[in-house]
């Protein structure tokens, strides 16, 4: 039952945080948002998937896949905002509507 808790959660978590990405109009703001939504849906996704399971040789998988997926998606995110910084792609620049 909990774990039905903390799927219906994650699709809380990636339905907000999509909706954050369309409000926010900096390219930097919007990386960093899919950057939480990805992080935190996928570690509830995985917690509900280990209580689901039990604790067996399954559970030791997942949690070496969380711990993997909790240290390249920051180094990930931050080589992209890097290569997009070295781009000239600056803080300040948005789209402009033109009404």
């Amino acid at each position: 039952m909990i774990y039905k808790i903390l799927l219906v959660l994650s699709w809380v978590y990636i339905v907000f945080g999509m909706i954050g990405i369309y409000r926010f109009d900096n390219m930097y703001v919007r990386l960093l948002t899919s950057s939480k939504i990805d992080t935190v849906a996928f570690i509830t996704i995985i917690i509900a998937m280990i209580i689901r399971s039990g604790f067996s040789q399954l559970t030791l998988r997942l949690f070496l896949i969380m711990f993997f997926i909790m240290l390249t998606n920051p180094v990930s995110n931050h080589i992209i905002s890097r290569s997009a910084y070295l781009n000239g792609i600056g803080i300040k620049d948005e789209v402009k509507n033109e009404d």
